[in-house]
């Protein structure tokens, strides 16, 4: 205690981190405020059907991304993910488009046209995830429920529609915009901090009603509310040994070379990381599993029939098997984005360093590579497996809401996010020369990677 007391007095004797800091809450408090802001014409007293429609299943877990904000039928309610599937869409295309990957190597102009692409295809996917948003809300609320700016009508009309998508895509437009903020103004991975934080809000209301629902059952309810607490646990630190693990690689560095030998030097080691995507191959395997949702009309589950039905049950054994293999996948497309073996391998070369018992130049980046591919299999499985545990959960019993902490891409992205942003907090302090937020003075967070 007394050394978090300490930590927080050097945060606040840093002028910088602390206006970082208070930045980034404002920013946030900004964000859960319109989360509560209803559309123009709803009435907010008649939301009773829509918030028993997202207590569960994927639209609950679509609910929680937003921050309640879905279920509230807010200005906010499709949140940051039409983003995120812009960024799906526009990495992809990085990848088998010549015109894209001459923008990702073009430096600073090519990342702002990059991030100008994904903005107009973020405008298009809200475009179209908005109407069925609105026609799920019809069909949840009452008549009476929607009065668009006059009494006297009593159904939706087209000017309702129009400006109920246009404000859905303004909604979703400024979140993106106040996550940009926090990256440039703030602390923290703004996108990622967002999506945490509307997992946050939802944890008490799950919580709470997981210890209602136990107290109810006759005998040993409230042994296995403690049982479950102890096991989310468990899982926690399972998932910060995933976020931290890591293999590494030695290397040799000369002081001088005469000839071809080399004399005196140094031996560092390359921290090669298990899961050196961190937790976007979560975010995006989720926004992809929310697509078969999101051309359903935002419909429940159990109204919708074959193919549907099968990917919007997130109890399922396809859901969880499909979501499971786009985790794997998407590991290693990340990793091959964020490490690069030819590049390590020269960086090496050029500054006299050699892997003991391994050629420089092309068989050094073949070995990394190699290493790489060999770490990233059981780091990608495992994340794979921590994030369809919510299903095992539920059949334990477990409430939904509740049963997405358990694992999940909600605690995943939980614990890689509040990682990233100690670990940020940290490199503020000890550049200054305070004590970090450990006695080692090193967090090790998850890579962070700007999707815009």
């Amino acid at each position: 205690m007394k050394r978090f007391i300490q930590t927080i007095r050097n945060i606040y004797k840093i002028e910088d981190l602390r206006k970082r800091i208070g930045y980034t809450i404002g920013i946030i408090l900004l964000y859960r405020l319109g989360s509560y802001v209803v559309l123009p014409g709803v009435d907010p007293n008649q939301l009773a059907n829509l918030q028993n429609q997202t207590s569960s299943g994927l639209l609950g877990l679509l609910n929680m991304f937003s921050g309640g904000a879905f279920s509230n039928a807010s200005i906010f309610a499709l949140g940051i993910m039409p983003y995120i599937s812009a960024s799906i869409v526009v990495q992809l295309l990085g990848m088998a488009i010549p015109y894209f990957q001459k923008l990702q190597k073009e430096g600073e102009s090519g990342r702002k046209k990059i991030n100008q692409i994904t903005r107009y295809l973020t405008v298009l996917i809200t475009g179209f995830q908005a109407p069925g948003y609105i026609a799920n809300l019809i069909s949840q609320l009452p008549a009476e429920a929607i009065t668009p700016f006059d009494p006297s009508i009593t159904s939706p009309t087209t000017f309702f529609w129009v400006s109920s998508v246009l404000i859905l895509i303004s909604g979703t437009l400024f979140v993106m915009w106040l996550g940009e903020r926090i990256t440039d103004k703030g602390i923290g991975n703004g996108i990622s901090l967002i999506i945490m934080i509307g997992i946050i809000a939802r944890l008490p209301f799950a919580l709470f009603g997981e210890l209602i629902s136990r107290m109810e059952q006759k005998g040993g309810g409230l042994v296995l509310f403690i049982v479950e607490l102890a096991v989310l646990m468990a899982v926690i630190l399972l998932s910060i040994l995933l976020v931290q693990g890591t293999r590494r690689i030695p290397v040799q560095y000369a002081k001088r070379i005469v000839g071809n030998k080399q004399y005196g030097g140094v031996r560092q080691y390359i921290p090669l990381k298990v899961n050196a995507a961190g937790v976007m191959p979560i975010i995006f395997a989720q926004a992809i599993m929310f697509l078969p949702l999101t051309l359903a009309g935002f419909a429940e589950s159990e109204t919708l029939s074959g193919f549907a039905a099968a990917f919007t049950n997130v109890n399922g054994f396809w859901y969880n098997f499909v979501f499971a293999l786009m985790i794997i996948i998407f590991t290693y497309f990340y990793t091959a984005i964020t490490i690069n073996p030819n590049q390590m391998a020269e960086d090496m070369k050029k500054n006299n360093g050699f892997i003991p018992g391994v050629k420089p130049g092309k068989r050094t980046a073949e070995f990394i590579d190699q290493i790489m591919s060999r770490i990233t299999l059981p780091g990608s499985l495992f994340l794979a497996f921590v994030a369809i545990m919510p299903a095992f959960a539920s059949l334990m019993g477990v409430t939904g809401q509740f049963a997405q902490f358990f694992g999940g891409t909600s605690l995943l992205i939980l614990v890689g996010v509040v990682l990233d942003t100690l670990q940020q907090i940290e490199s503020h302090l000890l550049m200054r020369h305070y004590d970090g937020l450990t006695k080692s003075g090193r967090i090790k967070g998850r890579s962070s990677i700007n999707m815009g």
